[in-house]
């Protein structure tokens, strides 16, 4: 959903996060900035700057999720019962 006026801040940066995926036009439109692509992208870098993240492109924001993998563990345990 579109905001009415344009979002800035860490507000913006989340916008972006959560439409990043999308493309650049579909974030600025959900952000607030129609299509005013260049303006976005100047916004949502110095609300990066200012937030202490690194920001070249919308790709920069796509956070990959983990994937848990079982690491393989080793047993430790007494030759036999009469070295407990």
């Amino acid at each position: 959903m579109a905001t009415q006026q344009p979002l800035t801040g860490i507000t913006l940066i989340d916008c972006a996060r959560s439409n990043a995926k999308s493309g650049v036009e579909t974030a600025a439109m959900r952000c607030g900035y129609e299509n005013e692509i260049t303006a976005f992208t100047t916004a949502l870098k110095e609300a990066c700057d200012s937030a202490g993240i690194t920001f070249n492109d919308l790709n920069d924001l796509i956070e990959e999720k983990p994937t848990s993998q079982v690491m393989p563990g080793i047993s430790i345990a007494p030759d036999s019962q009469s070295q407990l």
